[in-house]
């Protein structure tokens, strides 16, 4: 009766209008987006959105991703809703479409809710260069695995032929080269496409970036009162824009494609030499990485044909092969081989014909793919030394998801859900689950952990999850503290407090595992 009059007193002390149907609308995600992994299993995805009216300061956001092969429940955020708006961020699993839904609550009342039918976790890429990076082949093509998204700046769609970004009304190689990652990645492809037809890569120079001959076209450009010309930085500026809207890290790579109208042009100074257009790329890819504030990889191809006859520029493409070789980018496909029957209006076209596009994508995808395998195991350049990572499959209570949704940090302001065991100090037990279990401290830290635990009383905490995460989170201290009887009777413990067989299966192995080492 007590609990019945206290609630109804919650209940009274509640702004009626708080309790009332509210709507909510997302701005992110967007339909059929896709969102760079950071791990083979993990990506974070950017919630925003807004209410249609105030609701109480206490009330509490939810989400949860329904799919074929995804079973969650739901999971509370650490988010706050300030002037009726919702920001937050979400550890989703790779793969998809997902399915988000997204609920406001307030003493066990639905407030609001919201869903987004099509997320997905994968790979991004962005594509960029002339005509032959874009929709200018000879026949439309449309993704077959159903699982590759394009981007237009504001929303996402299925990346059927045209691509939106680039110029063109005509086919591309993007949908067989995303099918392909997607067949060989099992995960969701998104697209940004860039490419602008018949561009020289003076065209996509930074703004005020001056050379001494214009290429064919000049409207990209401005001569200069010394009889130089420079770049406009139109191309660039709109290059980088739809780059930087994915944010820091927000895709794999750029796919460069280009050279066409920088090779054997008819008018000789109208030619690019190969050692300004090994200069120029250069300054594009570096000017780029800086504008956005990281360093993007680039793939760049070999791409100077025309027609038979003129059918490639050794001297361009020993400058597209040099970027390779120097470090400054990746290598991409060699395009200038695909000929005859794979070129338009029977070969003697500088476009690609239907079966073209699909070669030239699969010739992507030989590039592309294998260096993506690597990703996660290959070392890379960390604050002025080498790192090497490994990814495995951890149990649920490492994903941020999980720590949100079952462990509210005493030190929100300061802690952001990063598992950075490193500067986290002497933990509270609320804070040691928070962290992954894979945690990398010292002996006297453990000790600390241990103390922490002790006297507290698991059977206070009524969600069956977060009791048996933090009985689990006990036992692992204790065990790694040297304190091995007691560790095992905390795990038994555990298995008596009601947690998923599967959950059981795994401890009761450990517990095997433990008897014959002792």
């Amino acid at each position: 009766m007590k609990y019945a009059l206290t609630l109804l007193t919650a209940l009274l002390l509640v702004p009626l209008a708080a309790l009332h149907a509210a709507e909510l609308t997302l701005t992110s995600p967007r339909d059929y987006q896709v969102v760079q992994r950071s791990t083979p299993m993990r990506g974070m995805l950017k919630l925003d959105g807004r209410l249609s009216e105030e609701v109480a300061g206490d009330a509490i956001v939810e989400t949860r991703f329904v799919g074929a092969a995804l079973e969650a429940g739901w999971q509370r955020l650490n988010a706050k809703i300030a002037n009726r708006a919702i920001a937050s961020a979400i550890e989703v699993p790779a793969g998809g479409w997902w399915k988000l839904e997204v609920r406001v609550s307030l003493a066990g009342k639905v407030l609001a809710s919201s869903e987004v039918e099509h997320v997905g976790v994968g790979e991004v890429f962005v594509i960029a260069g002339q005509s032959n990076s874009g929709n200018h082949g000879a026949e439309k093509q449309k993704p077959q695995s159903g699982r590759v998204a394009t981007f237009d700046g504001t929303n996402w769609r299925l990346a059927d032929d045209p691509q939106p970004g680039a110029n063109g009304g005509g086919g591309s190689f993007i949908p067989p080269f995303a099918d392909a990652v997607v067949a060989k990645q099992n995960v969701p492809v998104g697209i940004i496409a860039c490419g602008i037809g018949a561009t020289s890569v003076r065209e996509w120079l930074p703004k005020g970036t001056a050379f001494p001959n214009p290429p064919t076209i000049e409207s990209r450009l401005e001569k200069l009162a010394n009889g130089t010309w420079a770049s406009k930085g139109v191309a660039f500026d709109a290059f980088v824009a739809r780059m930087k809207s994915l944010g820091p890290q927000g895709f794999r790579a750029v796919l460069w494609h280009q050279g066409e109208s920088d090779a054997n042009q008819k008018d000789s100074t109208r030619t690019l030499p190969g050692k300004l257009y090994r200069e120029y790329l250069e300054k594009l890819i570096r000017g780029s990485r800086r504008a956005i504030g990281w360093d993007a990889p680039w793939f760049v191809a070999q791409a100077s044909y025309h027609v038979p006859g003129d059918e490639g520029s050794e001297d361009i493409r020993a400058a597209q092969a040099s970027l390779w070789k120097h470090g400054i980018g990746l290598e991409g496909p060699d395009s200038d081989a695909l000929k005859g029957e794979l070129r338009e209006r029977n070969g003697q076209g500088v476009h690609f014909s239907g079966q073209g596009l699909r070669e030239h994508g699969a010739k992507w995808a030989e590039k592309v793919i294998p260096w993506l395998d690597k990703q996660w195991t290959a070392p890379r350049r960390a604050d002025g030394g080498t790192e090497w990572s490994t990814y495995e499959q951890l149990p649920e209570c490492h994903s941020i998801g999980w720590v949100n949704a079952n462990v509210q940090s005493k030190d929100t302001k300061s802690w952001n859900g990063v598992l950075d065991e490193a500067k986290w100090g002497t933990p509270d037990p609320q804070q040691v689950v928070g962290r992954n279990l894979d945690w990398k401290i010292s002996d006297a830290q453990w000790a600390e952990a241990v103390k922490l635990f002790e006297g507290m009383d698991f059977s206070k905490v009524e969600n069956t999850n977060a009791r048996g995460q933090l009985l689990e989170a006990s036992a692992r201290a204790l065990l790694a503290a040297g304190k091995k009887i007691k560790a095992v009777e905390t795990f038994d413990t555990l298995l008596q407090s009601g947690i998923p067989d599967t959950w059981k299966d795994r401890i009761n192995k450990e517990l095997d595992q433990m008897a014959e080492d002792f």
